[in-house]
């Protein structure tokens, strides 16, 4: 997802997955998608993760934010939350993603703020608020993940999305 060193997590998630020998930045991306897209995610606890995305790049015929660009970048924050309220031994995997675009944008950065509407133990669900550089907001987003124990097939490449 772009570079990773500004991250804000909190100590004791990274300690906690620091003793399994686990890079929780790394962990947390969109792949290939989020580096092409240049997500970035500037904060991530279980209850808030913060992250952006330019406009340029992202854009659909019309010049305007294409609205699948919204929707990754709203699973892949909604996702490092679930995963982030699910622990270690879970694995989020999306289920259900809904957005509502509400207005274009045209150029500059997009940020998107992931906040919980349920944390239980088999399913997490997320708002995600996509708002412009004014503060005006572009998309509202919905993602419920499913959260599975982890299999010793796992990796960490798939463990958010």
């Amino acid at each position: 997802m772009g570079e990773q060193q500004h991250v804000k997590f909190p100590q004791d998630v990274l300690d906690e997955y620091a003793a399994l020998g686990v890079d929780l930045p790394a962990l947390f991306s969109a792949g290939h998608l989020g580096t092409r897209m240049g997500v970035q995610i500037l904060e991530a606890s279980a209850d808030r993760v913060v992250g952006t995305m330019p406009v340029e790049g992202n854009t659909q015929p019309y010049g305007l934010l294409h609205g699948g660009a919204s929707a990754v970048l709203a699973e892949t924050l909604g996702s490092v939350g679930a995963m982030l309220h699910g622990g270690s031994s879970k694995i989020a995997v999306g289920v259900d993603l809904n957005c509502t675009h509400h207005r274009g944008a045209r150029s500059g950065l997009v940020t998107g703020v992931a906040t919980p509407v349920h944390r239980g133990r088999s399913t997490a669900t997320y708002e995600i608020v996509i708002s412009d550089e004014e503060g005006r907001r572009v998309c509202s987003a919905r993602l419920t993940c499913l959260l599975r124990d982890v299999n010793p097939g796992d990796g960490p490449a798939g463990a958010a999305g």
